[in-house]
């Protein structure tokens, strides 16, 4: 057992995961699961998984120039890393699919853009306008999460485009549970079912959420999942690609730079040292900087364990660069957001402080600063 420290919060002794961290192990070493994972996956034979691959491909491989699997895509580089080698490493016929985010970014349009020029089939979704900000507000109120309704669509809408259009998988990046902290539920397992989405990645509140929405039915399309017994008969599947190969973000990037057009922001994202990763839209921004609040962890931590993992940083220098970004919120997003959701400043910030979690914070004029102290 792992002593806890600062008010019941302690951090992976590899990289810098939060006890506080949702689903999240440690072991008796004090290493998170993210990082057990890193060394498991160091020694296992990749081999087997990507005969699984092929095998499943050969099954899903059209014979007639129809589209054999969908990816989700955003313009950046994980999607395109995956589009790229199901297209050209496995001679797949994907089809790209983009769930118009709210607050695009100028860079996430641009690589959005480089990404179609580069060669591929590609279907742009998007939703009713006031249903996405309707269901964003939802969930930044009820679930603190600013782009739930995003969230929920990039799931949603892309099983309702497979069952028209007769697709039977839909490939998605990393398991983000499995690689950087959470649930090692699927390790081992190649495919996942809805029920896993709705538990895992919509935190077990899609119906609570479109519930208070108040929205139409016909407003709510792309937002919700077909009856199950549709999707049951369809056969249709859920994989990450990071369960078949070794997932490595900065080789995704390479990747996606090389072959797809990606480019990174001029400077280091909101909350972070980073500035090649989640360019699409200003929500993400405060979608990390809520987790920072809640959990004590923010896009700066999440960041800087990846590097920890890969071997091109070492955890003093990652706890330096947390303790430089992680509290940092997006001001220049803020007047923004307020207009997005249609919230006086007082409102937006009263929301925001409804989700603090005040053992791990204490408030410093209208922002909120760590009462502990990463050890």
């Amino acid at each position: 057992m792992v002593e806890k420290k600062n008010d019941g919060i302690f951090w992976c002794k590899n990289c810098l995961n939060a006890s506080t961290r949702p689903r999240i192990t440690f072991d008796q070493r004090g290493w998170c699961n993210a990082c057990q994972w890193m060394e498991e996956k160091s020694t296992l034979d990749w081999s087997h998984r990507e005969k699984e691959l092929v095998d499943i491909l050969e099954k899903l491989r059209s014979k007639n120039g129809e589209h054999d699997c969908i990816v989700p895509v955003s313009g950046g580089k994980d999607g395109s890393y995956v589009a790229y080698n199901l297209k050209y490493k496995y001679g797949m016929n994907p089809l790209c699919v983009t769930i118009k985010p709210p607050l695009e970014l100028e860079i996430g349009n641009k690589n959005l853009v480089n990404f179609q020029n580069s060669g591929y089939a590609h279907i742009h979704i998007t939703p009713p306008y006031e249903a996405m900000r309707e269901l964003n507000k939802t969930g930044f109120i009820e679930m603190g999460f600013p782009y739930y309704g995003w969230l929920a669509a990039i799931l949603t809408a892309l099983v309702r485009i497979s069952l028209q259009m007769n697709i039977k998988m839909i490939f998605y990046g990393e398991n983000g549970e499995v690689e950087y902290g959470g649930s090692s539920e699927l390790k081992n397992v190649a495919t996942y079912d809805i029920e896993y989405m709705q538990r895992i990645y919509l935190s077990g509140g899609h119906e609570k959420v479109l519930r208070k929405s108040g929205l139409s039915e016909s407003d709510l399309y792309f937002f919700k999942f077909p009856n199950e017994k549709e999707v049951k008969n369809s056969n249709l599947e859920f994989a990450h690609w990071s369960y078949f190969e070794n997932w490595n973000s900065y080789r995704n990037y390479l990747v996606a730079k090389e072959f797809c057009g990606l480019e990174e922001n001029k400077h280091t994202n909101s909350g972070t040292f980073t500035n090649f990763a989640q360019n699409d839209q200003a929500l993400y921004a405060l979608h990390a900087h809520m987790m920072y609040l809640k959990f004590g962890f923010g896009r700066a931590t999440q960041d800087a364990g990846i590097e920890i993992r890969r071997g091109s940083m070492d955890r003093d220098q990652a706890i330096n660069l947390v303790n430089l970004y992680d509290k940092i919120f997006p001001m220049e997003f803020l007047e923004l957001y307020c207009e997005y959701y249609q919230m006086s400043e007082k409102e937006f910030f009263d929301v925001l402080d409804s989700w603090v979690n005040k053992t791990l914070f204490k408030k410093d004029g209208k922002f909120w600063q760590p009462r502990f102290t990463i050890t």
